[in-house]
């Protein structure tokens, strides 16, 4: 590739330079004229800090988070892998986690802890690539989105990025992503808005400015000739270096653990003052088709392993926040790009599925469970999928509005579409009213049904939307989305040449939602 085209192909526009160190890549701006300077300003004053763990390959819910509710129809469904009932972490009566998971069990006890049910979107898909990016982008399953929810967020924070930064107000990076290269998570509508370190070895050599020599071979003469100009302007190496050399201690973080060796770096540069609003750390292995456990001990094996990984680092990340004094100011989240199907294959493993549980946690995370107990049939099928309850996107949605504290009339611009609140934090003057309700708020009649069945719901006002799914996870119908007055309505569903089956009817008013199993017969 010729030098020209490289640069053109690999830069965005207005970008001066990738500056790679040791494989460290970050970009780096100056700016250009003091007229801009008073377009700079962020959007929103604050200090909250949001991380991103991704776990990647699609992580199996139902053995993280075990539906004790269910536990007759789980174990039917999952014979040869199914967590012991007496080894699980109790959470609220109805539910526990994995016994590996000791560390976020301590953490669910003291407050810090939120579990989300069944987590996922309407239409599924099962491709690790497409899933990867409707996550990221925060997309329909539909639609193609080449920018990211978070670069969306942060090109609403700093509309003229990269134009003139680093700068007064703003000299460190938007975001860091460690662990791999900058994912769509943080593209924004021109450029990415965030930088990448390609791993933990490279951050510490920035830091302790030592350089690996670029080989001699084509692309290391390219490689060379971007470091010659990267050197021009280093000013985020230098505040990264800075800050990283603020934070002499940390508390100790378990060995021989990558997430944890990501996080403990966050710690530092969290601690070391960096003003960077978002974080994103991965964490691979999940795609556990075969050998998920060890055949003469469910709780251990393979996912038991990452699933301790995940508690443990975690763990290690808010006791140092802690210990660093920096805890106020930070939430974090996991996600996976799907979750695994509800019966378990022949070979001790999981297949591709759809909706699973998430964690959010930190210190002002409202502690708890989120949602019902998975709904499991008495004798699920290879092609049974959980039902989803929340979409992803009212995750994102919460965050940026009641975190990182985004105005209710750009939530919608940012998120591309109107998605509940739910109650995930307590963000003190950002935080936007939620009301939820323990009562019965959807039923149908008459269930089972033939052809067509009365959905009645109960809503407090506002948006409301009613959907209608199939086994496989997947929305079939929607029957009503949109604004309504407080009251009790009703809708039919008529079925048509749909087979017989169970059926969900879900409900979503602002941050409640339920769902309902309905029964098809001949």
């Amino acid at each position: 590739m010729k030098r020209r085209d490289f640069l053109r192909n690999t830069l965005p526009a207005g970008v001066m330079l990738p500056s790679l160190v040791s494989g460290f890549s970050f970009r780096a701006f100056s700016a250009d004229s003091n007229i801009m300077r008073s377009l700079l300003m962020p959007v929103t004053e604050t200090d909250h800090v949001f991380v991103i763990i991704q776990l990647n390959g699609g992580n199996d819910g139902l053995n993280m988070v075990v539906p004790i509710e269910n536990f007759s129809n789980y174990v039917n469904a999952r014979q040869n892998i199914y967590i012991p009932e007496t080894s699980v972490l109790p959470l609220n009566g109805k539910a526990g986690l994995h016994p590996a998971m000791t560390g976020l069990h301590a953490m669910y006890n003291k407050g810090m802890l939120k579990v989300v049910q069944s987590v996922g979107y309407p239409q599924p898909s099962y491709s690790h690539f497409r899933a990867t990016d409707i996550w990221m982008s925060a997309s329909d399953s539909n639609a193609e989105v080449n920018t990211g929810w978070a670069g969306r967020y942060l090109n609403y924070e700093y509309p003229n990025f990269p134009n003139g930064y680093p700068n007064a107000t703003m000299k460190d990076p938007l975001a860091i992503q460690i662990g791999s290269s900058t994912s769509l998570t943080l593209q924004g509508p021109a450029v990415n808005m965030g930088m990448s370190i390609s791993s933990t070895s490279n951050f510490y050599n920035l830091i302790n400015g030592i350089q690996d020599p670029a080989p001699n071979t084509p692309a290391g003469k390219e490689l060379t000739y971007i470091r010659t100009i990267a050197q021009q302007t280093q000013q985020y190496a230098t505040v990264i270096k800075d800050a990283a050399l603020q934070t002499v201690q940390q508390v100790s973080y378990p060995i021989n653990n990558s997430l944890g060796d990501q996080l403990k770096i966050v710690a530092r540069l969290i601690k070391g003052g960096l003003t960077t609003r978002i974080y994103m750390v991965n964490y691979g292995g999940f795609d556990t088709h075969s050998n998920q456990v060890n055949s003469t001990d469910s709780t251990t094996g393979n996912h038991a392993k990452l699933l301790g990984n995940v508690s443990d680092a975690i763990k290690a990340f808010q006791d140092d926040l802690k210990f660093l004094g920096v805890d106020d100011r930070v939430v974090g989240m996991t996600f996976s790009e799907f979750g695994r199907r509800i019966k378990s294959n022949g070979s001790t493993g999981t297949d591709h599925g759809s909706a699973a549980p998430l964690f959010v946690f930190g210190k002002h995370v409202m502690g708890g469970v989120l949602g019902d107990t998975p709904i499991l049939p008495a004798n699920a099928t290879v092609s049974d999928n959980l039902p989803f309850q929340y979409d992803f996107r009212s995750i994102y949605s919460t965050i940026l509005s009641n975190w990182l504290c985004v105005k209710e009339t750009d939530l919608q611009q940012i998120m591309l579409k109107n998605f509940q609140l739910l109650p995930l934090v307590n963000a003190g003057g950002c935080q936007k009213p939620i009301n939820l309700s323990g009562e019965s708020l959807v039923s149908n009649y008459p269930n089972p049904f033939n052809s067509s069945t009365v959905i009645t719901f109960k809503t407090d006002g506002g948006h409301t939307m009613v959907q209608i799914m199939d086994t496989s996870g997947k929305v079939i119908t929607t029957l009503t989305d949109r604004e309504y007055t407080a009251g009790t309505y009703s809708v039919v569903f008529d079925s048509g040449l749909l087979p017989s089956g169970v059926y969900y009817a879900r409900l979503q008013n602002m941050a409640t939602q339920q769902v309902r199993t309905m029964l098809k017969v001949k």
